[in-house]
């Protein structure tokens, strides 16, 4: 594909962290540039004593550091992590394809998890309640605190975002004084062992975070119901994530399985303003993010203008090597992502959608892709097509949209462009998500802002730093007389 100097002299070598510890083996997993197929970095293939050892050194470890310690541990990672934004940005490209443009965003959202998670830190999380509110009150007061778990947190990650998805499970964790065993995905390890190294660096004992790298079909039982865990997190798909909520009874879970997000554009819309929330909605990231635009829908009487102003945005979208600068989008995750999403979308071509613009594929390159005509039980929208296609689908008014949306199995989040108050409050207490932008993509949010979803998108239960810390800790309630 490419004959380009290799992106790497020789490969990398890495271990992965057992409370601080390297530990190498001779099973290793290879990371391959996904541009190429260059070999990047081999990694530890993780034993069942490996992960035991792991969960059992978090367990007899007990924390100790003081709210201020946290909080210093935490800025000073952030500070270590921007010193070195482009040499991240630069091991994330290579291990997943992501453009470099996408990647030093990454970098910044990271440092921005840090940040929160340093505040969060700082924060007095205990309430007090007066015990003489009713007539058969009395003289006392009720106080609650939050403390850490008693046992582990074991946490899974995904590749899409191979550096913000695990550090908004890690700084949390941090933050709130516990101990983590990670396993980032075997697809793309790397950033997560160079974070656990910045956090050790920055003074964080190591027995509160260890990386194991590893095949899932050897040791992901093992990360859900080892006796030391409390709580399993986990980012990625629906069929493990309902895996994982059979598998791991009774320990505290915190599930986010992806979506199938809408951006909804009605008929006062600014065409062109709803043209480009699409276009970066939908080939931002490579289109692989849970909040990426997968479904655009817009009213029958904009839809001619606005599909070519979405046409020519996504025509002036460039693609090709990620470790270019100028290219505005790299490589999907792999070949087999790639073949998957251009069946798709030759499948609803058959079934009477119209291809605008792109379905070219070459290995794990694949362009941005524009399909109109688009009806809702085509594969490509009624299941999560996880990378850059733009499909739109029309509706007649706000009944039909709200009743288009809400028809997925998924329940993660939404974008509505239209200026009209009472259509904006329909489509915010109507629509079955988690979250509804008006006038900005699915996926904006804070990195501390409450995040997640419903149905096949999550349990309810929330990410983003505030929830996390309440996910990450136990409220325990006492009382004393006035």
């Amino acid at each position: 594909m490419s004959t380009r100097t290799p992106v790497v002299d020789t490969p990398l070598r890495e271990a992965m962290r057992i409370a601080g510890e390297k530990v190498h083996t001779d099973r290793v997993i290879e990371i391959r540039y996904p541009y190429t197929g260059e070999l990047v970095a081999t990694v530890p293939k993780a034993s069942l004593e490996d992960v035991r050892r792991a969960f059992r050194i978090a367990r007899q470890y007990q924390p100790r550091l003081t709210r201020h310690e946290r909080y210093k541990i935490l800025m000073k990672a952030g500070e270590i992590i921007a010193s070195r934004k482009e040499a991240m940005a630069r091991l994330i490209t290579l291990e997943s394809g992501l453009c470099i443009k996408d990647t030093l965003y990454e970098v910044g959202r990271a440092s921005d998890v840090l940040l929160f998670s340093a505040q969060q830190a700082l924060v007095d999380d205990g309430q007090s309640f007066s015990c003489d509110l009713t007539h058969h009150g009395k003289q006392r007061r009720v106080h609650t605190m939050r403390e850490p778990m008693m046992g582990v947190i074991s946490a899974i990650t995904p590749f899409n975002h191979p550096l913000n998805q695990v550090i908004h499970k890690v700084a949390p964790s941090v933050a709130t004084n516990n101990r983590m065993v990670l396993k980032p995905t075997e697809k793309t390890p790397l950033a997560a062992i160079a974070l656990a190294d910045v956090l050790y660096e920055a003074g964080l004992p190591p027995e509160m975070l260890s990386v194991i790298t590893g095949d899932p079909k050897e040791i992901a039982d093992e990360l859900l119901t080892n006796a030391d865990i409390d709580v399993v997190t986990f980012t990625g798909g629906v069929p493990i994530g309902k895996y994982i909520a059979a598998k791991a009874v009774y320990k505290r879970q915190v599930l986010e399985l992806g979506g199938n997000d809408p951006i909804v554009v009605l008929d006062d819309a600014d065409v062109m303003k709803a043209a480009e929330l699409a276009v970066n909605g939908s080939y931002k990231n490579s289109g692989q993010r849970c909040t990426a635009v997968k479904r655009i829908f817009v009213h029958e009487k904009i839809a001619a203008e606005f599909t070519d102003a979405m046409l020519a945005k996504t025509r002036a979208w460039t693609y090709g090597d990620p470790l270019d600068p100028k290219v505005d989008m790299g490589t999907v995750i792999d070949v087999e992502a790639a073949k998957l999403f251009e069946r798709r979308v030759n499948d609803a071509v058959a079934q009477g959608a119209r291809l605008l613009h792109g379905n070219v594929r070459d290995g794990a390159s694949y362009s941005p892709t524009l399909i109109d005509r688009v009806r809702g039980e085509m594969e490509v929208v009624k299941q999560e097509t996880f990378g850059p296609v733009s499909p739109i689908i029309t509706f007649s008014n706000v009944d039909d949209a709200i009743a288009q949306v809400n028809s997925t199995a998924y329940g993660l989040s939404s974008g509505v462009c239209t200026n009209r108050l009472d259509d904006i409050m329909r489509f915010v207490k109507e629509l079955n998500v988690g979250s509804v932008n008006v006038w900005e993509v699915p996926g904006y949010r804070l990195e501390v802002t409450p995040f997640g979803g419903i149905k096949d998108s999550g349990i309810g239960v929330k990410e983003g730093v505030q929830e996390c810390c309440k996910a990450f800790t136990n409220v325990k309630t006492y009382s004393l007389p006035w």
